[in-house]
């Protein structure tokens, strides 16, 4: 890729980029959200034309005109935000576009055999592929993407943070699926937040910055903190600096909780001044749990006291008493994303921003544009959409609309998800910030499959296998391998 240029009115998201992919090879693209990684693999996967700048592949010019046109030369893309489609089945997503057809019908059995042997690289055979995409959960429907790229021969193969929904197993899959395809002579351009994944993949890195190649080089010859420091332009403290707490009064107490599948037992108290993560591994019913809390997911045994009421509640009630949630699916619940920015930053807030029952355009933008200078949003302004934002920046204003609500309990899953390094540590300071910070202490309950996240973030974890919800214990007594251990059904 060569001089690739990109405006969006005014807004340059890419200012003359070049790229070198090599056969048989990872290359690392890495910078900040809003750098312009994404938009930079549009290009090349023929969803984005540029303003200006060529391409070539295999020293033949290059310049696709859709999708379609990329992937009949070889170029699968794994998006980030996933493109499937929700209402069409595992088997037809896998194969979509690619469909084995004969007398312009499609092959079903032939689409089925595919399906399962893209999957099967995966380690996923058993997956049903007569199930609708859109039924299935975040870390299935990562995988159907991924299927989707290897189940044709490609010669370039873009994973963009492939691993943002998958658990420690899946991962460990992907990762052999990238050296499968770096030795049959695959070019893998590997986008990721996390250092440690780049480091163990990629032979060469490019670093964007503002829309700009900044440095590239050898990964052999660098290190995590001088690319940290490459994509933001300063030092950056990666590690959580966890104060110590004070816990005060129990704000949620649960006592042998069982929803309709999972979780299956789960005891515990969360007292304000206090993060408590839940551990565990994708399917051990984490995010159902916080889903029951918040009144997303019926509860059909036990207790449940969150604050001032006892029993399961509404989401209204919910936020009526000050309980906020972060869904791991920012894209499907996290946000309404045909809404502005300020839309849905202040949607909790909405009645008290209004005089005598009207809310202008004006006091929502006023009331936003503080939030997002907090977190940092990259955009164009309050009124901007929430979906032309990239995935990482959506995540923070997800976080800020909870922040904005003023709540006294936060439900956190997955809080850091697509976000970058700098603004993990910002994303940290604001949860200390939360639970510890001024005259009023609050309390937070955090899922994250990134275990030094929970180890350096919260003051005590409790470990879900199989629906059951383990006793917790203080992170002082813990380290990444008795946390891994006790997912696994093993002993601390």
């Amino acid at each position: 890729m060569h001089g690739v240029t990109v405006r969006f009115g005014a807004t340059a998201a890419l200012e003359d980029v070049s790229l070198e992919a090599r056969a048989g090879e990872v290359l690392a693209l890495v910078g900040e959200n809003g750098a312009g990684k994404s938009t930079l693999m549009k290009v090349l996967s023929g969803a984005l034309a540029p303003q200006a700048g060529s391409m070539e592949l295999d020293g033949e010019r290059y310049a696709p005109q859709s999708p379609l046109e990329a992937r009949a030369r070889g170029v699968a893309m794994i998006h980030q935000e996933l493109a499937l489609a929700p209402h069409l089945s595992v088997a037809e997503n896998v194969l979509l576009g690619r469909e084995p057809r004969r007398l312009g019908c499609v092959r079903g059995a032939e689409l089925r055999s595919q399906a399962r042997a893209a999957l099967a690289l995966l380690g996923r055979g058993e997956l049903d592929l007569e199930r609708r995409v859109g039924d299935l959960a975040p870390a299935e429907r990562q995988l159907v993407e991924i299927a989707r790229a290897v189940a044709v021969d490609a010669r370039i193969v873009v994973l963009d943070e492939p691993t943002s929904s998958l658990g420690r197993e899946d991962v460990a899959r992907l990762f052999e699926l990238v050296a499968r395809l770096r030795e049959r002579g695959a070019a893998v351009i590997y986008i990721s937040h996390a250092m440690e994944e780049i480091f163990a993949l990629a032979e060469r890195y490019c670093v964007l910055r503002d829309g700009r190649s900044v440095a590239r080089g050898e990964c052999a010859q660098s290190s995590p903190s001088a690319l940290v420091r490459a994509m933001v332009g300063r030092d950056v403290e990666q590690h959580v600096s966890r104060r110590a707490s004070a816990p005060g009064d129990v704000v949620v107490r649960l006592d042998r909780l069982a929803g309709e599948k999972l979780p299956t037992d789960a005891s515990l108290e969360l007292r304000r001044g206090e993060i408590l993560g839940v551990a565990g591994l994708v399917g051990a019913g984490r995010t159902e749990l916080l889903r029951a809390l918040f009144g997303l997911e019926r509860v059909v045994r036990g207790e449940l006291r969150v604050l001032a009421l006892d029993g399961p509640r509404t989401p209204r009630e919910r936020w009526r008493q000050g309980v906020g949630l972060l869904s791991e699916d920012r894209k499907r619940e996290g946000l309404a994303l045909e809404l502005s920015l300020a839309d849905n930053l202040l949607l909790p807030r909405a009645s008290a921003l209004s005089r005598a029952g009207v809310l202008t355009r004006s006091a929502l933008e006023r009331n936003a544009a503080p939030w997002l200078a907090k977190l940092g949003v990259k955009c164009a302004g309050p009124g901007q959409r929430a979906g032309a934002l990239s995935g990482g920046n959506q995540q923070k204003v997800a976080l800020a609309r909870l922040l904005a609500a003023d709540a006294d309990v936060l439900l956190l899953d997955e809080p850091t998800r697509g976000v970058d390094v700098a603004a993990k540590a910002e994303i940290y300071a604001l949860i200390e910030s939360f639970a510890r910070g001024g005259e009023r202490q609050r309390a937070v309950l955090v899922v994250s499959s990134y275990l030094p996240e929970l180890l350096g973030l919260c003051d005590a974890i409790a470990v879900m296998e199989r629906g059951q919800l383990r006793a917790r214990r203080p992170v002082s007594e813990l380290d990444e391998a008795s946390v891994l251990r006790e997912a696994l059904g093993g002993a601390a």
